[in-house]
């Protein structure tokens, strides 16, 4: 198992309070049955988070070294360079590669480590054999195969990026790692970092380019799906070899983009359609009711629908004043962004959907795909999708064009919704009372009808 190497390795301050973050290693995904460690130290003391810290990572370390069967080799980190760079310096020097050391402007630079070697003539035969490739620039670096760089990437370089996401994040986020790796590799071949040129990097943008640009009649691919597997190894090459300390390194999969002209715009839903259709009485009868209330729970906050999903019991606000919900990071899962944490009153519909989920909705929580699953299909089989634009994010474009067109604050919109306001800060946004009654101006009327029926009065 990987040693502690870094200060403050494994840790993650929340608020004040100190964790403890680590991945745990693919292998083991099935055997510990999660993907990322994650405790809190219950202290605001960097310094006895350290301490914990060491304490939790000796305790991983040990169960899961009995638990990696004996074959498991974790990919090595051109140990040998290392190993150079290390010998090179404490003889006064810095490592470079012969290529870089025979240029002519480099040729005194040489010359000065030749006559250094010449002086350990009285050494041991072994330090002269280790120090000559360390001053001449000879050692050959460790072979890392791209399929092995990213097993290296996800379980140790991207550490800081999936700490604090949840099971169903983490594997969002390496199904599209995985991908690009993937189709690279069944264009190239499982080629060593160090090999990689701009032809194979060209390889896979024509692999796209065909797609994205048919020439044979087919309908064209977005260009996101093309940007994002090139995003991905591009990264993936930037982040590997400023790990092992190359940062100068051109990246062969530098400016290879298409531009996405296909990119669909998701409409808002008609303030009528929501009215007459979406909230029509017994429409959604035969749906999972945690499904319905959560639909009807966006109409009114505008929250994206993992956000609501997860949402635990403690940020649900109801005897509060003004009833609301806050949207939290939490231990178990991150936000899309700091912008995201925000406070909304609850109102019409979402107030009364909140009402009956005060414990929010465990049967999604993390399960993302279930929900887009259940309500697509819940949507198309009984015709609420007026477009082939409209989606059940058209809930969130809806809520901002109502808050639009009824003159609510540019920075009050930008609070609700959870986006970045690129106006200066000033205050807190306004209180939970003022977002209430401003939010009042936009609130669709509820039907007595539809609160006696389904899902309001089923037992939760």
């Amino acid at each position: 198992m990987k040693t502690i190497s870094r200060p403050n390795q494994y840790l993650q301050q929340r608020g004040e309070v100190w964790y403890y973050i680590r991945r745990v290693p693919s292998i083991l995904y099935d055997k510990i049955g999660r993907r990322i460690i994650s405790r809190s130290l219950e202290t605001d003391s960097v310094s006895t988070a350290r301490r914990r810290r060491d304490m939790c990572a000796d305790a991983d370390n040990a169960r899961w070294n009995k638990l990696i069967p004996s074959t498991f080799e974790r990919p090595s980190v051109d140990r040998s360079l290392r190993q150079a760079r290390r010998d090179a310096t404490s003889m006064g020097f810095t490592y470079k590669p012969i290529e870089e050391l025979t240029e002519p402007h480099n040729y005194e630079e040489l010359a000065r480590r030749l006559i250094h070697l010449e002086k350990l003539q009285t050494r041991e035969r072994a330090d002269i054999e280790r120090a000559a490739p360390v001053l001449i620039g000879t050692v050959e670096p460790d072979t890392m195969c791209i399929t092995k760089a990213l097993e290296l990437y996800l379980t140790e370089i991207a550490l800081d990026e999936l700490a604090g996401k949840s099971p169903e994040q983490v594997a969002n986020y390496e199904k599209v790692k995985r991908r690009a790796v993937a189709n690279f590799v069944k264009l190239n071949g499982d080629v060593d970092m160090r090999k990689i040129d701009r032809e194979q990097a060209r390889k896979v943008y024509k692999f796209w380019a065909d797609r994205v640009h048919p020439q044979n009649g087919e309908k064209p691919l977005s260009g996101s799906s093309a940007n994002r597997d090139l995003g991905n190894l591009r990264k993936l090459y930037r982040r590997y070899f400023e790990h092992i300390g190359e940062e100068e390194r051109q990246n062969p999969f530098r400016n290879l983009r298409f531009k996405d002209k296909k990119m669909k715009t998701v409409k808002p839903f008609a303030n009528d359609f929501v009215r007459d259709r979406i909230m029509e009485t017994g429409v959604f009868e035969g749906l999972n009711r945690e499904a319905v209330l959560l639909c009807f729970a966006m109409i009114e906050t505008g929250c994206r629908p993992s956000e609501l999903a997860n949402i635990e019991p403690e940020n649900i606000r109801l005897d509060a004043d003004v009833p609301h919900i806050r949207i939290r990071s939490s231990a178990k899962r991150a936000l899309k962004s700091t912008a995201s944490v925000r406070e909304i009153p609850l109102v019409g519909i979402s107030l009364e959907a909140m009402k009956c989920a005060p414990n929010g909705f465990p049967h999604y929580r993390d399960r993302g795909y279930l929900l887009s699953q259940t309500l697509l299909k819940g949507f198309k089989n009984r015709e609420l999708l007026p477009s082939a634009n409209h989606r059940i994010y058209s809930f969130r474009h809806s809520f901002e064009k109502r808050m639009l067109e009824a003159g609510l604050d540019f920075g009050l919109r930008c609070t609700l919704m959870g986006h970045r306001n690129p106006r200066p800060e000033y205050g807190d946004g306004g209180s939970l009372v003022y977002r209430r009654d401003e939010l009042k101006k936009i609130t669709h009327p509820v039907s007595p009808e539809l609160l006696a029926g389904y899902p309001f009065t089923a037992k939760p």
